[in-house]
C-alpha cells in the first residue's frame, strides 16, 4: 500500500467537498494519476491484476474514483495540445453531472517564444505567429468544448515568466492581454496566471476586470505567496476566485518533485498557504471560485486541502475567517 490512510478521513474530506462545491466553492488537485494517492483517495484492490497494480488500468480508471471524492480537477495536459471531442469526451463520462473541469489552455496560444524543448521540435526558440489568437483559440479550443460546456469549469491562461525581450514593459503585455481578451466569447469562466511579479499593477488587474477574467493567484517559484497576492488592493478582478497552490515560492519544480515524490505525506507544512486557501474557500462569490493544490507544495495535496480545511486528526481547525490575520 502506498498510501499513508493513519491521519486520512476519505469520508470527512469527500462531505466537505461536497459542501463547499453546494455553495459553488470548488477546491480540487492539480491532476489526480498519482499512484501514491493509493491507499487513501484510491482503494489499490481497484486496479490489481494478477495481484499487482496494472498502471495502465489505473490511468485509465481512476478519475472515476477521484470523482466521488471530488467536484473538480485541473487538467494540466490541456496545456500541451488542443483537446478533441474524444478526448473530452472520454473524460466526462467517467464524472457525475456535478463535477466541472477546469483547463489550463494550450500554449500554442500563451508562449510568445517556443521554449527550447525537444516537444517543439523545429520552432523551438522561434516566435509563436499563435501567441494571442483569439480566433484560433475559438476554432481549436472552445470548439471541442463547446460540446460539454456543462462539466467545464475554469479556462486557465498560463503565462510562463516573459523576458525583456517578449515585453520590454509590462503595460506592452497588457495592451496585447486586453485586445486578446477583448475578442473572446463572454460566457466562459477565465483565468489568467502571469509568473512576472511586475505585472501585478493596477493596470493589469483592470485590464482583466473590464472582461470579467479572474486573476489566478499563484504559488510560483518567482512569484510572490498566494497569500501576498489576495493582498494586492485590486486584485479580486471578478465575481469569482481562482487559485492555484503549486510551489512554495523560492523553489523550483525540478526540487519540489526530489524532496516530495512519491507524494504521500505532508514532508513540509505552509501555513500560510492552508490559511490563504482556507480564506478562498470562505468567499461568498457569484459565479463559482476554484482552488487547485499540487502535490510539490508540500508532499501530499491531498493533505494539504485536508489541513486547511481542518480535517487533519489532531489537528485544530484554522481560525473562523474573522479572526485571520491581514493577508
Amino acid at each position: 500500500m502506498l498510501g499513508s490512510p493513519n491521519d486520512f478521513d476519505l469520508a470527512a474530506l469527500r462531505t466537505a467537498i461536497a459542501r463547499l462545491a453546494a455553495r459553488g466553492q470548488y477546491v480540487g488537485t492539480s491532476s489526480w494519476k498519482y499512484e501514491g494517492w493509493l491507499g487513501m483517495l484510491y482503494d489499490e484492490q481497484r486496479y490489481l491484476h494478477h495481484g499487482k497494480i496494472s498502471k495502465k488500468r489505473f490511468q485509465e480508471n481512476c478519475l472515476a474514483e477521484y470523482a466521488q471524492t471530488f467536484k473538480t480537477v485541473s487538467v494540466d495536459a490541456g496545456y500541451y495540445q488542443f483537446p478533441t471531442v474524444e478526448s473530452l469526451g472520454k473524460l466526462c463520462a467517467q464524472v457525475p453531472d456535478d463535477f466541472r473541469f477546469s483547463f489550463k489552455v494550450t500554449d500554442e496560444i500563451t508562449l510568445r517564444h517556443f521554449h527550447k524543448l525537444e516537444r517543439h521540435g523545429d520552432r523551438a526558440g522561434t516566435v509563436n505567429p499563435n501567441f494571442l489568437n483569439a480566433e484560433l483559440f475559438s476554432e481549436l479550443f472552445l470548439g471541442p468544448c463547446s460540446g460539454f460546456k456543462e462539466k467545464i469549469g475554469l479556462l486557465m491562461f498560463e503565462f510562463t515568466t516573459f523576458q525583456p525581450t517578449d515585453y520590454a514593459r509590462g503595460r506592452h503585455f497588457v495592451d496585447d492581454l486586453d485586445t486578446f481578451l477583448g475578442k473572446l466569447p463572454r460566457q466562459w469562466q477565465y483565468g489568467v496566471e502571469v509568473r512576472n511579479e511586475s505585472f501585478l499593477r493596477p493596470e493589469y488587474f483592470n485590464c482583466l476586470r473590464a472582461h470579467g477574467v479572474a486573476h489566478i493567484y499563484n504559488n510560483w517559484n518567482r512569484m510572490p505567496s498566494v497569500a501576498t497576492q489576495m493582498a494586492i488592493a485590486g486584485s479580486e478582478t471578478t465575481d469569482f476566485v481562482a487559485a492555484r497552490f503549486l510551489l512554495k515560492p523560492g523553489r523550483g519544480f525540478e526540487e519540489a518533485v526530489a524532496k516530495f515524490k512519491p507524494y504521500t505525506e505532508i514532508r513540509e507544512p505552509n501555513p500560510e498557504a492552508r490559511r490563504a486557501l482556507r480564506k478562498i474557500t470562505e468567499k461568498k462569490t457569484e459565479r463559482p471560485s476554484y482552488a487547485f493544490v499540487n502535490n510539490r507544495l508540500e508532499g501530499c495535496s491531498l493533505k494539504t486541502i485536508m489541513a486547511a480545511l481542518g480535517l487533519e486528526e489532531n489537528t485544530p481547525p484554522p481560525p473562523p475567517i474573522d479572526e485571520f490575520e491581514v493577508l
